[in-house]
């Protein structure tokens, strides 16, 4: 068998495949963070810092705890005040979806039943947010990020 030696030119394709295979991925990966970013989640940051030592202090004044379950296509958002008693708030907005992409957000129609709001959604397994915003009688404004975990 002859022996092969390498050449300049074996040399310059293996760095130009290479440097293309790095250069390649990075572009798919710029493409898919900026196709994927949700957008600005408020529009001055600094102004939005400055309220929320406020918002914080009105929010765990009214000692909400937040829990959610997701069973048989039902999904259960509990709000308790501190002494465990359910609360029914006087508005409710919440998104579910993924904490990495919005093509699965949904904004289901929740009903208070007694003891906590119920809404018909179809979720598939894994990791789900539910960001919520909910007003007390009052016009407090209580938000928060509930983790889901569905097997």
């Amino acid at each position: 068998m002859a022996e092969r030696k390498i050449t300049g030119r074996h040399v310059l394709i293996g760095f130009v495949a290479a440097f293309g295979v790095i250069i390649g991925v990075n572009l798919v990966l710029a493409y898919s963070a900026i196709s994927t970013f949700p957008g600005l989640e408020v529009k001055n940051s600094y102004v939005a810092s400055q309220e929320f030592n406020e918002r914080k202090a009105a929010q765990e004044a009214l000692g909400w705890t937040i829990s959610a379950d997701h069973a048989g296509g039902v999904l259960t958002l509990g709000i308790t005040d501190d002494t465990g008693q359910p609360v029914q708030v006087a508005r409710l907005e919440a998104t579910v979806g993924r904490a990495t992409h919005v093509q699965e957000d949904q904004t289901p129609t929740f009903r208070f039943d007694g003891t906590a709001y119920v809404a018909s959604v179809d979720l598939g397994d894994g990791n789900w947010n539910i960001r919520m915003k909910a007003w007390d009688s009052n016009g407090t404004l209580f938000q928060q990020r509930v983790v889901l975990h569905k097997e």
